[in-house]
């Protein structure tokens, strides 16, 4: 599949969801010391690292020289008053992420203006499980550990994170994620298919005005399955093509080729939740809003804060 169907921000799918990176974090919400996180933790707990503003808001980090740690520690810094975060819950989180030895951002989402979705469950990378469940909605927790138990044994280069490094991880837990459900709507209110040799080559967008960016995610079942129904933790196998609107030419596109296997955990959310409840051998049209696609990163012809239409022909699941 193309990487610009994926999830973003890419960088951080296998440190947010993979199991396989190694860390010292327990299972039972306490730190790699055996000790309870803080409910209001201090500069001593931090090693000396300040970290100041209000949650929801990019972090304000104060380093006390290089960060020297050879172990993982949470320590929640704002205590939230909202629900605790269960196994299986999903919330809107925040990631803020430094370099603890040249005490200098790596990564945060705060940049692009949009909280990533996680799952709270033993699926989380160690390091992000105490850090998430077990705590309340409205909790900043700041995790203190290595570059081999945040990423493991190379690190993260792409962060510019060495695997000798230490590293600085602030989580904000926004408020629980309420997946969308999408609108079913007639044909004729989304574009019509251009079909050439029986496949897919386009889309016609005659008579169809301009989405809002605000929309609502679309979708249209132009033939019903009648296979297995699909859930959005499976993997599925499909055919798809996708353009913005008023295109004449695809940005992205399947039939040519073979069918593609991808899970819906890893594709964007108009993915995830559009092809979720419908049977395997159906073909539906999906007008995805900026929302729940790339929002404000644009893409290789795709401009930011573009509405995605795509046609998927959904082949198998599992």
């Amino acid at each position: 599949m193309s990487r610009r169907l994926r999830r973003l921000p890419i960088l951080l799918l296998p440190l947010v969801m993979m199991t396989a990176l190694s860390a010292c974090g327990s299972d039972d919400g306490s730190s790699s010391d055996g000790s309870s996180s803080s409910s209001s933790a201090s500069t001593d707990d931090l090693h000396g690292i300040s970290i100041t503003g209000d949650v929801g808001k990019e972090p304000t980090v104060t380093w006390d020289g290089k960060l020297d740690v050879d172990k993982t520690e949470t320590s929640v810094v704002t205590a939230g008053d909202g629900d605790t975060v269960a196994e299986g819950d999903q919330v809107n989180a925040h990631l803020w992420i430094g370099n603890g030895t040249t005490q200098k951002k790596a990564y945060s989402t705060y940049d692009a203006g949009k909280p990533e979705t996680v799952t709270a469950s033993d699926q989380l990378a160690p390091v992000f499980k105490d850090a998430i469940l077990g705590q309340k909605i409205g909790s900043r927790v700041a995790v203190t550990t290595t570059a081999a138990d945040a990423f493991g044994e190379s690190g993260n280069p792409q962060l510019g994170i060495g695997n000798q490094d230490t590293v600085l991880i602030i989580v904000d837990i926004i408020d629980q994620y309420t997946p969308p459900k999408p609108k079913d709507v007639p044909s004729s209110q989304l574009p019509s298919l251009k079909i050439e040799k029986g496949d897919p080559v386009g889309f016609d967008f005659s008579g169809i005005d301009e989405p809002k960016a605000d929309g609502d995610l679309l979708r249209s079942v132009i033939k019903e399955g009648t296979g297995e129904t699909v859930t959005t933790d499976m993997t599925i196998k499909a055919d798809y093509l996708g353009a913005v609107y008023g295109a004449k030419k695809p940005f992205d596109e399947s039939y040519s080729k073979d069918p593609v296997e991808f899970a819906l955990t890893d594709v964007v959310q108009g993915w995830t939740y559009g092809l979720s409840g419908l049977k395997v051998g159906s073909r539906v049209i999906l007008q995805i809003p900026p929302s729940l696609g790339y929002g404000d990163q644009a893409q290789t012809n795709i401009p930011a804060g573009s509405t995605l239409y795509f046609v998927v022909d959904i082949v198998s699941a599992k």
